[in-house]
């Protein structure tokens, strides 16, 4: 049988929302799904469990196809965290798992046309643009579940003349009267001045809401073009990216940002990139999960591993042995390969000595030429400044043998024939070096 599923806090909306649906799918051949989520948070959350669980048992005997799925909040916020975002984030992921193991790819929400209006509202006082200011779509897919607000266009007196007309019974959250949160400060003294001197405030502000979505669609196509025009590699390319407008320029950082970085992006770094990178050659710009890199025109995410220990202990290895060498207190390893030619003596790295940098080495690119500061040829080359970080790999007997970045020294190239491995730092970013 198809079915469909209402997410029921046992408030008066969801209940009623539920019950509307029951009796609609009554009449067309559909089972309903009653999904309510016990977040933990309050004493009565028991209560609302039972009365929902018992709603739906007489309305099932009274022949509405309706059953209650239920789910019991395991975590709890963290210090710090907003009550309302995580009890929000975890209902939504509670409701979506209540939703696969059903079978039902379809959940309806009771949001109507004031908590649209409310939602415009809360957003604007956060200062969002048109993204947030499009408040609540009528219908979303996420993760592979399709959301539905169905009562969005409603009026609230639709639906508590709907409740009377039932005799429907519903829970009364005390919570809805707690100032501290942001939504019930608005409902109960900003709503109430607006309305009494803006008599059609919730229809402008619902009619806003439905103009700022188109607004934000037709950034997302733009940006969507620009990003065709300027990334290239998994990078932004900052000629290209100078070329466009400064809104575009700000436009495609915050669609292709989020993409890239591993968390939330940060205004303040939405509002100082445009500015920094005007004219920067290069730059490092930290970032969730890791940094933004700038670097021979091209910005890129980086990802960082954990913390560890500052560089600087001279180490010996064996780097004769072919496969991963970790080195301890260096953010990376070394891989090691047997090749045919353009490597290193494999009898030099038996004893390999690893060392930071001290200032004063010489390195050799290729036979004939001249050997040059590390500094000069990692200019040369256009190495970026994190890419200079690995261990230097000298022999036994003090002979630079390979540099990060750069590559062998060529004054100790083994010749043709010669057992003989190439070396690769890989950097705890994943970054070859």
């Amino acid at each position: 049988m198809a079915a469909v599923a209402v997410a029921v806090s046992g408030g008066r909306d969801s209940t009623a929302l539920l019950h509307c649906t029951a009796r609609q799918a009554h009449e067309q051949g559909l089972e309903v799904f009653a999904l309510h989520v016990h977040h933990g948070l309050q004493l009565e959350a028991d209560d609302w469990w039972s009365q929902v669980q018992a709603q739906c048992r007489r309305w099932a005997r009274a022949g509405l196809p309706v059953s209650f799925h239920g789910q019991r909040l395991s975590s709890r916020p963290a210090p710090g965290d907003s009550v309302e975002a995580w009890a929000r984030r975890e209902r939504y992921a509670a409701l979506a798992a209540l939703a696969r193991q059903a079978g039902c790819q379809h959940v309806l929400l009771a949001h109507h046309r004031r908590d649209q209006a409310e939602t415009w509202l809360l957003q604007a006082l956060r200062g969002a643009g048109p993204a947030g200011l499009s408040a609540m779509p009528a219908s979303a897919v996420r993760g592979g579940i399709t959301w539905h607000r169905p009562w969005l266009e409603q009026p609230r007196e639709a639906i508590e003349a709907y409740v009377r007309r039932y005799r429907l019974r519903f829970v009364d959250d005390a919570s809805n009267a707690d100032m501290r949160f942001d939504r019930n400060r608005l409902r109960a003294s900003v709503w109430p001045a607006l309305t009494g001197s803006f008599a059609n405030a919730e229809v402008s502000l619902v009619a806003a809401a439905h103009r700022a979505q188109e607004a934000a669609a037709c950034l997302a196509e733009l940006a969507g073009i620009d990003i065709a025009a300027c990334i290239e590699g998994g990078g932004l390319r900052c000629a290209a990216w100078r070329l466009l407008s400064a809104p575009r320029q700000a436009n495609l950082l915050r669609a292709w940002l989020p993409s890239v970085v591993a968390g939330a992006v940060p205004e303040t770094l939405l509002q100082r990139l445009p500015t920094e990178m005007a004219t920067a050659r290069s730059g490092r710009w930290p970032a969730p999960g890791g940094e933004l890199r700038l670097h021979d025109g091209v910005l890129h995410f980086a990802r960082l591993g954990a913390a560890v220990a500052t560089p600087g202990a001279p180490a010996v290895l064996d780097l004769a042995l072919p496969g991963e060498h970790g080195v301890p207190g260096w953010r990376g390893h070394f891989a090691v390969d047997v090749v045919a030619e353009g490597g290193i003596p494999a009898a030099l790295l038996q004893q390999a000595q690893l060392r930071p940098r001290q200032g004063g080495e010489q390195f050799q690119r290729a036979p004939r030429s001249l050997a040059r500061s590390l500094k000069k040829q990692y200019q040369a080359l256009r190495v970026p400044a994190w890419q200079r970080d690995g261990p230097l790999v000298y022999s036994g007997d003090g002979q630079l043998l390979y540099v990060p970045g750069l590559g062998v020294d060529a004054r100790c190239m083994a010749p043709a024939g010669a057992s003989q491995r190439r070396l690769q730092w890989l950097a705890d970013n994943g970054e070859g070096l």
